[in-house]
């Protein structure tokens, strides 16, 4: 089955609220993430951080609280994300994280130096990994980290048989996003197939790897109306985006699912839950 490029688009500004609920969500996850990253580069020796792909802002205002004598610069290329950070940041009083609408890898150069660069999940939207990671090592300053959040787990919401059509419905999902991620790679700027080996890419960035860890985020059921809320929305998202990539019986199965008035959809089963893990690759320079 062919697809046109435009279904691999991402409208940022439509994605905000999914982004922003999601990253609150997962607050205790990225405090001990923060945590660790103090204990590779000291928190009270980190003057300058850059979030490279900072979204609403919600790590950026995490990262500004774990490094409390650092201006954290939000980067972004687009505006109503960066727009929604400075809201956050002027509300929690943080008056050290700024924004800075940037292009990259355009943009990168003129970022300034760094003591610790975090991107989260923002790599992949670049289309050659290689010397985006180059780039970025370019900017830390000496012993300064370079953290990449890529890969750990998929997330799970439901059982692996719901009782509404056949069981494996999230691993279906997975496979067809497997798909759109790639064609949406593809279609990149300057796109390059780059095996996901993250710890000899910023080998060979010429940086010191300096440990991976993967942090798990588990919110058993029953879980509460804002995860409640969080994964209706989130299969909303999956249901338009995967569109015809998926079967019909699936497309069924999410339509059920979705309904409010179904007794054994998203609105109403006491099995809803929220598991995942991310993994954070750090690199140091020397």
């Amino acid at each position: 089955m062919s697809h046109d490029h435009h279904d691999t688009d991402i409208d940022w500004n439509e994605m905000l609220p999914l982004l922003e609920h999601g990253a609150e969500l997962q607050t205790p996850l990225y405090r001990k993430a923060a945590a660790w990253l103090g204990e590779l580069a000291s928190a009270t020796a980190v003057r300058r951080v850059l979030d490279i792909g900072s979204g609403p802002g919600v790590l950026s205002c995490l990262l500004a609280e774990a490094f409390p004598y650092a201006e954290v610069v939000a980067v972004d290329a687009a505006p109503e994300l960066l727009r929604r950070t400075r809201e956050r940041a002027a509300t929690l009083g943080l008056t050290r994280v700024t924004t800075r609408h940037a292009e990259l890898p355009d943009d990168m150069a003129g970022l300034g130096g760094a003591d610790l660069i975090w991107a989260a999940n923002s790599l992949h939207h670049l289309g050659d990994q290689r010397a985006a990671i180059q780039g970025l090592a370019g900017l830390l300053r000496p012993g300064g980290v370079l953290a990449l959040v890529e890969g750990g787990l998929p997330a799970r919401h439901l059982p692996q048989h719901t009782g509404i059509g056949r069981p494996g419905l999230e691993a279906r999902m997975d496979a067809a996003k497997a798909d759109w991620f790639a064609e949406m790679r593809a279609a990149l700027p300057a796109a390059k197939e780059e095996g996901d080996d993250w710890r000899g890419l910023l080998a060979g960035a010429g940086l010191v790897p300096s440990g991976t860890r993967t942090f798990l985020h588990d919110v058993p059921a029953p879980v509460p109306d804002s995860v409640r809320d969080h994964v209706i929305a989130h299969f909303t998202r999956q249901r338009h985006a995967l569109g015809e990539r998926l079967a019909p019986d699936d497309h069924a199965a999410l339509d059920r699912l979705l309904d409010p008035a179904d007794p054994e959809g998203l609105h109403r089963r006491p099995d809803v839950f929220l598991l995942t893990a991310h993994t954070v690759h750090t690199a140091r320079r020397g």
